[in-house]
């Protein structure tokens, strides 16, 4: 494997908890229904924080307002040979437009408590649910200045040089 370039799948998540149950989705993904922290993929030219807030609002139609970093996890399914890094985010939810429609592949949202994600008939879109959702209850939260986000255009690299 020597001078092969990996290249992780770079998404990001929001644990946004209400009384003691999570918002979640419940969406399709490759051919089954599967429940998931609102998440998604960085796209180019976006932060880490804008991210996760646009995936929020367009998985749950909700404004998320990110107020700390939960953990940053590496996880490698076997069965798809390809490797995700996920940064999650916990903060609040700050409004709601019950109008705009959902993301492609979301089915609804759901508010489920921690043990209601553990039943039998819960499929989990991956162990990354329940690990950021346990992290989270654990009391694991760094501050956001835990995350930089630089300009790397040549002329603001010049400037700072």
């Amino acid at each position: 494997m020597t001078g092969m370039v990996w290249k992780p799948d770079v998404t990001v998540a929001a644990v946004a908890e209400r009384d003691g149950r999570f918002l979640l989705v419940e969406e399709r993904a490759s051919g089954r229904v599967v429940l998931n922290q609102p998440a998604g993929h960085l796209e180019d030219g976006e932060s880490l924080l804008e991210a996760v807030v646009r995936e929020t609002l367009e998985e749950t139609a909700w404004d998320f307002l990110p107020k700390a970093v939960v953990g940053v996890y590496l996880w490698r399914p076997a069965q798809q040979g390809r490797s995700f890094l996920r940064i999650t985010f916990s903060g609040e939810l700050v409004a709601h437009d019950p109008s705009r429609r959902l993301d492609r592949g979301i089915i609804r949202t759901r508010w489920l408590g921690r043990d209601e994600l553990l039943a039998p008939s819960v499929r989990l879109r991956s162990p990354l649910v329940l690990q950021c959702v346990d992290d989270y209850l654990a009391g694991v939260h760094h501050p956001l200045s835990l995350i930089s986000h630089l300009d790397t255009e040549p002329a603001a690299l010049a400037a700072s040089g």
